[in-house]
C-alpha cells in the first residue's frame, strides 16, 4: 500500500461542441438553425470525462466564474460539408454574446481564419476549453487555463 495521497483534481478542461441542422451568418453574427437540445462536452486525458449540459444551461453560464467566456470570449471552429462529396469546410472564430431562441442560437463572431460563408446545411460549432469544476450544477466553469492559451 502507498503511503502517498490520491491526487484530488477539482475541475477540468472541457471542449463543447453544438450541432445543428444549418447556419447562416451576416453582419458579424453566426446563427445556428435546428440546434441539437444538448451542447455536448468532453475533456482530454487523463479525465477522460464526457457529458452533456443542455444548451440554456450553456448559454445561462456563459459569465459564470472570475475567467469565464464573457471575460475572455472563446475561439471556435464552425465545421461544415459545403457537399456530400467534399471535404468540411471549416472556419476559426471568436464567440461573443450568445443569444438563444427556442431551437436557435446567435452569436457575434470575428473571423479569425477561413471564410464564414452565408449559409450552409449540417454543421458542428466546436468550442475551446475552459477551466471548469467537477459540479453537475455549474455550466461553466471558474477559471480557463492560460496555459492553454499560451501553447496557440
Amino acid at each position: 500500500m502507498s503511503s502517498q495521497p490520491a491526487v484530488q483534481r477539482d475541475e477540468f478542461e472541457a471542449l463543447y461542441v453544438q450541432s445543428a441542422q444549418g447556419m447562416t451568418s451576416a453582419g458579424g453574427m453566426l446563427t445556428l438553425h435546428g440546434l441539437a437540445p444538448s451542447t455536448v462536452m468532453f475533456s482530454d486525458r487523463p479525465e477522460r470525462i464526457v457529458g452533456h449540459l443542455t444548451t440554456p444551461q450553456f448559454v445561462a453560464g456563459w459569465g459564470d466564474g472570475e475567467n469565464s467566456f464573457l471575460s475572455d470570449p472563446p475561439n471556435a471552429v464552425l465545421s461544415s460539408l459545403a457537399a456530400a462529396d467534399e471535404a468540411p469546410e471549416d472556419v476559426v472564430v471568436t464567440l461573443t454574446m450568445p443569444r438563444l431562441v427556442r431551437d436557435t442560437l446567435t452569436y457575434n463572431v470575428d473571423v479569425l481564419e477561413g471564410t464564414l460563408p452565408d449559409a450552409t446545411g449540417p454543421c458542428s460549432l466546436f468550442i475551446d476549453p475552459i477551466g471548469r469544476p467537477l459540479s453537475p450544477v455549474s455550466a461553466c466553469g471558474l477559471r480557463r487555463r492560460s496555459r492553454r492559451r499560451a501553447r496557440r
